[in-house]
């Protein structure tokens, strides 16, 4: 499967937008987000409009170190606010982000969480893609609505989440969880409509290779479905075998950037 390029990275965050805002119209605002504790929806959303302003404004600055995001962290919800006012802004975040985007090119640098040094700011079209369409899921989820994905787009999200998977914050030893590496861990993934991806735990750092033997643990469904078992929402599909607490802790560890600061 070929992976999207930019210009489908940076399409998809007004694509998803537009989904995201259909899917709440008219909804309640002030209804808790399941998969968002501590939420509503109304926070969830504006959470998503900040994502796409902070990540607009440092590709458009070029911005050499991080940038204030107290309204991605700290999303408080307009008392004032409905969704004949917010969707509007929503969308119109996400086209701007889109513009600048484009403006910019995949390849001008700009600073980005996951590099030490300014990156190209392709990794926030894709970032930010796929920020939109986890979230639209958690508003399906609160609104009743029905959530898909594009296989090709969901795949990409899979390798997106695998790479963080193997920075030194997801296996680094912690005194709050149990070590991640160790002999004969290792894991196998499967998605029929995707593909299949390997992870060995095994080493002195996570790899992405191909497998070999009879993994450790397993989990098996629709790429969506893995997407979203990946991000711990809920996705009952998805089959999981063998060792289930490795699969646990290995989510954990490769989500620590969706930790709260």
């Amino acid at each position: 499967m070929t992976p999207p390029a930019f210009e489908h990275h940076r399409d998809a965050i007004v694509t998803q937008t537009e989904l995201l805002t259909a899917q709440v119209r008219g909804a309640d605002l002030s209804a808790p987000v399941p998969t968002c504790p501590g939420w509503t929806l109304g926070q969830l959303l504006r959470h998503v409009g900040g994502d796409h302003r902070w990540a607009e404004e440092i590709v458009r600055t070029r911005a050499a170190g991080p940038v204030g995001n107290d309204l991605v962290d700290d999303p408080r919800a307009d008392p004032l606010a409905d969704t004949s006012t917010l969707l509007p802004w929503l969308t119109e975040g996400a086209a701007r982000l889109s513009a600048t985007l484009r403006a910019a090119g995949p390849d001008a640098l700009a600073w980005n969480p996951s590099a030490d040094r300014p990156a190209p700011v392709r990794f926030w079209a894709r970032r930010m893609a796929y920020e939109t369409a986890v979230h639209r899921a958690d508003a399906a989820l609160t609104t009743g609505a029905s959530f898909t994905l594009d296989a090709g787009l969901a795949a990409d999200a899979v390798e997106e989440w695998l790479e963080f998977s193997t920075f030194p914050e997801a296996y680094a030893p912690r005194p709050d969880l149990p070590d991640l590496l160790g002999p004969g861990r290792t894991m196998r993934f499967e998605a029929p409509d995707a593909g299949v991806w390997h992870v060995d735990l095994s080493g002195e750092r996570p790899a992405l290779r191909a497998g070999s033997g009879t993994p450790a643990a397993t989990a098996r469904g629709p790429v969506a479905d893995l997407l979203l078992y990946f991000y711990r929402r809920p996705a009952p599909v998805v089959v999981t075998g063998g060792d289930t607490a490795l699969l646990d802790l290995w989510r954990t560890r490769a989500g620590f950037w969706l930790e709260a600061p």
